[in-house]
């Protein structure tokens, strides 16, 4: 699928989402396409499951298990991993802002909900991914695609 089909079929429930809990729209987008290759991962043809979210203990809801590399103790490494499955990526993007909410490690990141990229280094620091440059690459994907576009919703009469 290429960029702009991508971010058009997930642009309005990021919008949605950015309404509902404050989650920046420019983030929801550049992490799901950075997570989900653009929506071609296996991961997310599988799962519909944009962002990687694993299944905790705490998940009830279904579950698939694809190996993902993790970064341990200075080098990548493949690992079987239990992963969140979906039923659509409108149920993945509900689920994604939630995951943030109730998880009070993200607690920090909601300081800065009127900055995306404040908001992602912030996610990062929280432990989101083992990838040292996660931040980094989730920036790099809001400002080659202009993300932040996405942030700014018309106010409701």
């Amino acid at each position: 699928m290429n960029k702009t089909a991508f971010i058009t079929l997930i642009a309005a429930g990021a919008q949605e989402s950015m309404r509902a809990t404050g989650v920046p729209a420019s983030f929801t987008i550049a992490q799901a396409a950075l997570e989900s290759a653009w929506g071609e991962s296996g991961l997310t043809k599988s799962a519909m499951n944009l962002f990687g979210i694993k299944a905790d203990k705490g998940w009830k809801g279904p579950t698939v298990t694809i190996p993902t590399r993790e970064y341990v103790d200075g080098k990548w490494v493949t690992v079987p991993a239990l992963w969140r499955k979906y039923l659509s990526w409108a149920e993945c993007l509900t689920d994604h802002a939630q995951f943030f909410i109730v998880n009070k490690r993200y607690a920090p990141a909601f300081k800065h909900t009127d900055n995306a990229e404040q908001f992602a280094i912030a996610i990062a620091d929280a432990g989101y991914a083992t990838d040292p440059q996660y931040s980094a690459k989730v920036i790099a994907t809001i400002r080659s695609n202009n993300l932040t576009t996405f942030d700014k919703l018309e106010k409701k009469a």
